[in-house]
């Protein structure tokens, strides 16, 4: 009896499983036998397969075949499958040779074209990391799967070249080459253009506070009347962020990449940007759909910003779910049909109005809202939810004398160079706890080896005495008081330091 073994990658949430793909010629009569837990998908493939092979000039066996996806407990979902399963098949019929331990990732059409599928690079990731490093690719893809170090990636176009490349004999064959698709597919995503911090007139409060927010990657609120540049503020976060490390980077490729959205030719280097719209679900922004989850807004935002304007208008069940990824900076996801894990280490940054009707600033004799409309509108962000939240701040309108000087001076590229080397001293001093931002200290190393002497935490341990704050509040006060002595050069944060990070802490509290 002979055996075609090909290998495949089936991914669970960012976590890829080797396949081993089996294939057996039977003598009995015609029949395709898919087995090893298939989705609906995957047991498709079955007729896209005999129609791919029959068109590339490579027809299957006409007895029985039947093909075992190893592990069979695990569940198989995607068309990613395709070519590894017609490989496997015509490597048990003699057809084809030398597969060995090739790992085959790519859809096929009816015509014998190898289309791409999402999730290449972390399906290649898991494959180099198990031993397989030659891949098989279809061409739309080999940019992105060659992003992996060590990978040894090969792409064909069609079923025919593939067949040819491991030792078929096609007499008048199939099409070697693609015919062209219409639809094409896009390798690079267009650049966005970075807005610039100079763009804002006044707000020099808010502005130092995104300053602090974006060198110790702090959790910002900004609470202000509509039009007082909450939104601008927010969205200019990422301009002033550092570009992703090479870790970093191919983590945040990966989601990317798991989400579809995109082939990449390069690694993803700048912070992502993800603003849902408040009527978004929560499987929409914390992962879901049918099956094994696919990563959400909060996954896709990872190591960058998820921006939440008119944050009470969300959902109360969204809102909560992001208090787990807060503080562990992970999602774990359980489904009946599988659990899958994405990272979720974002920045969140809330924007909300003082009110429903948004006119109760200052003394707010224009408001029309009623008590009861406004702590209904206010409770919809629980207190566990603004715990987790480092700053929150009031933002007031911008003044007359402020808007008639312009827009300030101070470009996003002077105040990134600035937080660039707040993260460079951050890194040195907690590069023994692995941790690369002050956001990311644990209470214990606050308490323990960066304790700050009793006069200088004075005033916020009466905070902390009277109820001000909680015990996460505390630690949380102290991470953004190292962020502020980072800015200015300081090697440890001094009573001013302290003061200011507690006086954010408890702003949007008093106005």
């Amino acid at each position: 009896m002979v055996l075609g073994r090909t290998y495949a990658v089936s991914l669970v949430g960012m976590n890829g499983h080797v396949v081993e793909v089996e294939a057996d010629i039977g003598q009995t009569l015609p029949a395709f036998v898919l087995l090893g837990l298939p989705d609906a998908s995957l047991n498709e493939a079955k007729d896209r397969i005999r129609a791919a092979a029959r068109n590339a000039g490579t027809p299957l066996s006409r007895r029985k075949i039947t093909v075992n996806l190893i592990p069979a407990s695990l569940p198989k979902r995607g068309s990613g499958f395709d070519l590894a399963i017609v490989m496997a098949a015509l490597a048990a019929a003699g057809d084809v040779r030398g597969c060995g331990p090739t790992v085959f990732i790519a859809e096929l059409g009816l015509d014998g074209q190898l289309r791409p599928v999402r999730g290449v690079l972390p399906a290649v990731m898991a494959a180099v990391e198990a031993g397989h490093r030659c891949i098989v690719v279809a061409t739309e893809n080999e940019a992105e799967a060659a992003l992996v170090p060590a990978a040894e990636v090969r792409s064909f176009s069609t079923l025919t070249a593939v067949a040819l490349a491991f030792g078929a004999d096609i007499a008048g064959g199939g099409p070697v080459d693609a015919v062209p698709r219409t639809a094409a597919v896009t390798s690079v995503p267009q650049p966005v253009a970075v807005k610039d911090l100079a763009d804002i007139a006044g707000q020099h409060e808010a502005r130092f506070a995104l300053e602090i927010a974006a060198a110790g990657a702090h959790h910002l609120l900004m609470m202000g009347p509509p039009g007082a540049g909450k939104t601008m503020l927010a969205e200019r976060l990422p301009g002033i962020l550092p570009d992703l490390e090479d870790d970093h980077a191919m983590e945040v490729t990966a989601i990317h990449s798991l989400s579809g959205e995109q082939h990449c030719a390069e690694l993803v280097r700048k912070p992502p940007f993800e603003s849902p719209h408040h009527t978004a679900t929560p499987a929409s922004i914390i992962g879901g759909g049918s099956g094994i989850p696919r990563p959400g807004a909060a996954s896709r935002a990872h190591r960058g910003v998820l921006f939440l304007d008119e944050a009470p208008e969300y959902e109360r069940r969204v809102l909560e779910a992001l208090r787990e990824p807060l503080e562990s900076g992970r999602l774990v996801l359980h489904r009946a049909s599988g659990t899958a894990s994405y990272p979720a280490r974002f920045q969140l940054v809330l924007a909300l109005n003082p009110c429903p009707c948004g006119l109760a600033n200052g003394k707010g004799i224009d408001c029309l809202c009623t008590a009861q409309q406004r702590r209904r509108y206010f409770n919809r962000l629980s207190g566990p939810l603004l715990d987790r939240v480092d700053l929150q701040l009031a933002v007031q309108r911008v003044s007359l004398a402020d808007y008639a000087c312009g827009p300030s001076a101070e470009t996003s590229k002077v105040v990134a160079a600035r937080v660039a080397e707040a993260r460079a001293a951050q890194r040195s001093r907690l590069s023994r706890w692995n941790h690369s931002t002050n956001a990311e200290v644990e209470g214990r190393v606050l308490r323990g080896e960066l304790a700050l002497p009793r006069s200088v935490t004075a005033p916020l341990d009466k905070a902390l005495d009277r109820g001000l704050v909680s015990a996460r509040g505390w630690d949380r006060v102290l991470r953004v008081a190292w962020t502020i002595a980072d800015l200015v050069g300081r090697q440890r944060p001094d009573a001013d330091d302290v003061i200011t990070a507690l006086g954010f802490r408890l702003q949007e509290r008093a106005a």
